[in-house]
């Protein structure tokens, strides 16, 4: 359950952890998304979004990492993309449903900025370099859900483990030792298979030298794993 609102909220002309998008809006549009939002702290583990609830905000991560994902049949997830700060949540709904299409949760202690949907439309609607590179940074996330998914249709397990590996390694947190926060369960379905068989993957890789499982997970040989991969 979510924390309540935080009145200690950061103003956002001062603001080190917003979007580089806001730099792209006049003093006044700024001033309206300051007066229209709020900020939420999350727990490790908190929901943040709900699949199938109202869409009535645009979130954007101030700080720490939550996990996208699409709740599938029987209780399995489909993990789309771990969220880093100064990251926006929006979705297809905004334009369509108003209807969140993913849960989203908190994966270590997070804090969060809700923008009124209207208010939000409003300012892309006058103001068409921040409506571009919106749509640009929408499309991006789009086309990355396009891979995934060809990823999972295409490649076998060992391909989809690697894939994920270096995803976390390049994209998430730039260094070739994962944090623990992303749990063999997470792993499971970023890659679309049973969690024993992510952790028997992850086993086969570290007999193979291609990562280390010693204090968390390690990539020891990001080049192998690249052409595992691309060929998997």
């Amino acid at each position: 359950m979510l924390n309540l609102q935080d009145k200690n909220c950061k103003d956002c002309f001062d603001c080190a952890s917003k979007s580089p998008m806001f730099e792209l809006l006049s003093k006044e549009e700024l001033q309206l998304i300051n007066d229209n939002k709020f900020e939420v702290k999350f727990r490790k583990g908190e929901m943040i979004r709900k699949q199938g609830t109202f869409l009535s905000h645009v979130i954007t991560i101030n700080s720490g990492l939550a996990k996208l994902y699409i709740e599938g049949l029987h209780g399995k997830n489909l993990i789309l993309r771990i969220i880093k700060t100064k990251s926006f949540i929006g979705g297809p709904g905004m334009y369509y449903d108003q209807r969140h299409h993913y849960s989203v949760i908190a994966l270590v202690d997070l804090s969060a900025c809700f923008i009124d949907m209207k208010i939000f439309k409003q300012v892309i609607h006058t103001n068409q370099e921040f409506a571009n590179e919106f749509m640009k940074e929408f499309s991006k996330t789009m086309l990355l859900t396009y891979d995934r998914l060809i990823s999972l249709t295409h490649k076998n397990t060992v391909g989809r483990m690697a894939e994920a590996l270096l995803y976390l390694a390049n994209d998430i947190f730039e260094i070739n030792k994962l944090d623990p926060v992303i749990s063999k369960t997470d792993l499971a379905d970023l890659t679309g298979m049973a969690k024993d068989s992510a952790v028997k993957i992850l086993r086969e890789f570290k007999e193979e030298k291609l990562i280390s499982l010693d204090q968390g997970i390690e990539i020891l040989n990001p080049q192998a794993l690249v052409k595992i991969s691309e060929f998997g």
